[in-house]
């Protein structure tokens, strides 16, 4: 693909800019343009004077670099050219990845469909079956350009960046500090009880928004955050309500994803460790993005007095549950 300087942010990606892009690479817009919810990256599906709408996504500048994005296209064509029901990035001239005006895009077919029904055991039982499946592709080979999801990436790093940039009040600070520390102990205690779980390609964010439901079942999408790590990652935020209801949630899940890929149980110790590096590096997220005008429109509560009380109280509920039993002991 050329090489293109970054534009240092979204400013110049102007309704005629993303029109262009596309027409770089031969797809003729009719000037219909969608803003998708997407603050990561900007997403737009775009209108064809020809043929259905499609999706294109411009990446966040500095993120990832061209081999990472380029990893995660061929990773989902791994799993679309197994009858895996995910959304590729289109080939042309070919590559998946373009670029335009100083930014770097994909092009992808639109995929519709509503939230899944987390509430239906069948529900559950069929997105196991597809995470099952997804898993024992992901197993095959190791992501080389993309992180690895543990202790370092997802909480020493984020905690020490909160702290370098002096987010934090200085009233709370030392409230802060230790929480955030008990909290990344607890997180240790969870990986080493779990025995230090093995680490596959994962989809790496699926949450309920990120699967899209229609008669012929689940549709997994953006795997922007696709990275490499334990396979419990892909399953416990399926997981919601009292701990009775999750321990079954769980059950349901790997009743169907136990027929394609093996379960390691004792990565039920880090459920909630996994919940609580989400949450620090959640906080870290939104601070490392806070100079981008579309995130103090999206969340003007971050980075508030009240915010930061909330997240030392939210800290120190997960240091009491991680360490209770895991979820398949209740």
């Amino acid at each position: 693909m050329p090489s293109t300087p970054l534009t240092p942010d979204y400013a110049a990606l102007t309704p005629d800019c993303v029109l262009n892009a596309l027409e770089s690479v031969g797809f003729q817009g009719d000037g219909r343009l969608l803003a998708l919810n997407s603050y990561e990256n900007r997403v737009y599906q775009v209108g064809m004077e020809a043929g259905p709408a499609l999706v294109a996504k411009f990446y966040r500048p500095g993120r990832w670099s061209d081999a990472a994005i380029l990893e995660e296209h061929a990773f989902l064509q791994e799993l679309a050219e197994r009858e895996i029901p995910v959304v590729p990035a289109l080939v042309r001239g070919s590559t998946t990845l373009h670029a335009f005006g100083g930014f770097r895009f994909s092009v992808s077919q639109k995929q519709g469909g509503r939230a899944p029904e987390l509430e239906d055991r069948q529900t559950l039982e069929w997105m196991g079956r597809f995470l099952g499946r997804i898993h024992a592709i992901g197993a095959l080979q190791p992501f080389k350009h993309r992180p690895e999801l543990n202790i370092e990436t997802f909480g020493e790093m984020p905690r020490d960046y909160l702290l370098a940039h002096a987010f934090i009040p200085d009233d709370l600070l030392p409230a802060y500090d230790s929480v955030i520390n008990q909290a990344l102990d607890g997180v240790r205690h969870c990986f080493a009880r779990a025995g230090k779980p093995g680490a596959l390609r994962l989809h790496g964010d699926c949450h309920p928004g990120n699967v899209l439901w229609t008669e012929a079942g689940p549709h997994f999408v953006d795997f922007d955050d696709s990275r490499m790590g334990p396979a419990v990652q892909d399953l416990w935020m399926l997981l919601s309500g009292e701990r009775a209801d999750m321990v079954r949630q769980m059950g349901d899940v790997l009743t169907g994803y136990d027929d394609f890929y093996d379960f390691d149980e004792r990565e039920l110790h880090l459920i909630e460790a996994l919940r609580t590096l989400r949450l620090i590096h959640y906080a870290a997220w939104l601070a490392q993005r806070w100079d981008d005008p579309a995130f103090k429109l999206a969340f003007p509560w971050f980075n508030t007095q009240r915010y930061w009380q909330d997240r030392i109280l939210e800290l120190r509920e997960q240091v009491a549950l991680m360490d209770e039993p895991p979820l398949w002991s209740a």
